[in-house]
């Protein structure tokens, strides 16, 4: 695939080139326009689903416990997985451990355990991949390495992560099993006069660690950085996201405006969905909210001192607006599901409780768009959960209960058609 260098302004200056429109057929009232062969779909506040009409999610399994059987118990869940026989993978992040269940939601095995030898995990590990039908991978961020393992739980080999040149955020895999991860450089740079790019990397890896192909070069996002070794927050600050799309290409966009666009193989852009965003304010009591529970995070870390605490709090900072979303996923029949965000003024004093600004800043609700980019409707997803794959026709991810305990849980995806093809989404 060939590097392209995307800035904030790229995919608007397509839009701009545009004018004119056409219908795209049934009751749908957008625009669809080409500048330079790139189309524009330009989507109305209204989805082509009629009322009653939208995709229904129903759970279909629920792994976990908030007591019992030590095995059904999660800390903190960072993957899930599907082997090909139908058994779910789960990477707990506090145990450093794979836990395997059976289609039925069985406790069927555990792989790795705490530690950083050979077939052990370290802490903070960040994500669960799949790298071909028999072999998973783990990106074991404690121990500076992605580890491989069988099915089985037999120790598959691993290769070095490099976090000089730049330290992984974000993760995903490909059927043919690549490790495509997001880059960013400079994130934990001491030395303040060293020249820091300001362009992530999203690079697909080969299983010895070997990159295969930088597929875009994007901005770094601002949220988090380090300075003087404590961590800066700019929360709502526009930040790069993606997608790996089903079929081929990648969906990419700024979350500070409501454009994606759909990259090919070779890096070109050939599509950008559009869809009518109005920003909203980040106020005064958006900024409360959000800074007592960082507040009450950092006070549940043993050893930070209150005054550490106080120092971090009060160099944060806010943007104006909140963004257009937070993340995208790619779904049934080439769908592109788009997530917005939580505003936390709009929080129960009950949802308060368990709020994680660090976790949990997505809505329930997700924008839903055809494989042409024509925008269906809005799919809501039960609350506090979180999803972190798609099949066929399940979701897997996360959900959190009123006591914060976290489960496995899968929702069908119901009234797609026959015409859904396999997606796999990284953890």
């Amino acid at each position: 695939m060939r590097i392209r260098d995307l800035t904030l302004v790229s995919l608007c200056s397509v839009g701009l080139a545009c004018g004119g429109g056409s219908e795209a057929g049934g009751d749908w009232a957008g625009t669809v326009t080409d500048s330079a062969g790139v189309q524009i779909i330009d989507n109305p506040a209204t989805g082509l689903w009629p009322e009653g009409g939208a995709w229904q999610l129903t759970e279909v399994l629920r792994i976990g416990s908030s007591d019992g059987d030590p095995d059904y118990q999660f800390g903190q869940i960072a993957g899930i997985t599907i082997g090909e026989t139908g058994e779910v993978f789960v990477l707990d992040q506090q145990a450093a451990q794979i836990r395997v269940f059976d289609a039925a939601g069985t406790f069927a095995r555990s792989i790795g355990s705490p530690g950083a030898g050979p077939g052990e995990i370290g802490a903070g590990a960040a994500a669960l991949l799949n790298i071909s039908a028999d072999t998973i991978a783990v990106a074991d961020m404690g121990n500076m390495r992605v580890q491989h393992f069988l099915e089985d739980g037999t120790p598959a080999g691993n290769y070095r992560i490099d976090m000089a040149a730049g330290i992984p955020i974000r993760w995903q895999d490909t059927p043919d099993g690549l490790a495509v991860v997001q880059i960013r450089p400079g994130m934990f740079n001491t030395d303040e006069s060293a020249a820091v790019d300001s362009m992530d990397a999203i690079l697909a890896r080969r299983t010895d660690g070997t990159t295969a192909d930088t597929i875009l070069r994007v901005p770094a996002g601002k949220t988090f950085s380090m300075s003087g070794g404590l961590p800066e927050f700019n929360f709502f600050s526009p930040e790069p996201v993606w997608a790996l799309a089903p079929s081929a290409g990648i969906w990419y966009g700024v979350n500070n405006t409501y454009e994606v666009g759909l990259y090919d193989n070779a890096g070109q852009l050939v599509r950008t969905l559009k869809k009518n965003f109005v920003p909203s304010p980040v106020s005064d009591e958006d900024q409360t909210i959000m800074t007592e529970m960082m507040r009450k995070i950092f006070e549940q870390q043993p050893g930070m001192p209150p005054q550490v605490i106080d120092q971090i709090l009060s160099v944060m900072e806010f943007a104006d607006n909140f963004p257009a979303y937070l993340q995208f996923l790619s779904g049934p029949e080439s769908s592109l599901w788009v997530q917005h965000i939580q505003i936390p003024s709009e929080l129960t004093q009950e949802e308060k409780e368990s709020f994680n600004p660090l976790l949990s800043m997505g809505s329930s609700s997700w924008d839903v768009f055809d494989t042409e980019g024509r925008f269906l409707g809005v799919i809501e997803m039960p609350a506090r959960f979180q999803p972190m794959r798609f099949t066929t026709d399940r979701i897997y991810g996360v959900w959190r209960d009123d006591l914060d305990v976290q489960y496995v849980m899968a929702l069908s995806v119901g009234g797609t058609g026959d015409r859904a093809a396999t997606i796999d989404i990284g953890g």
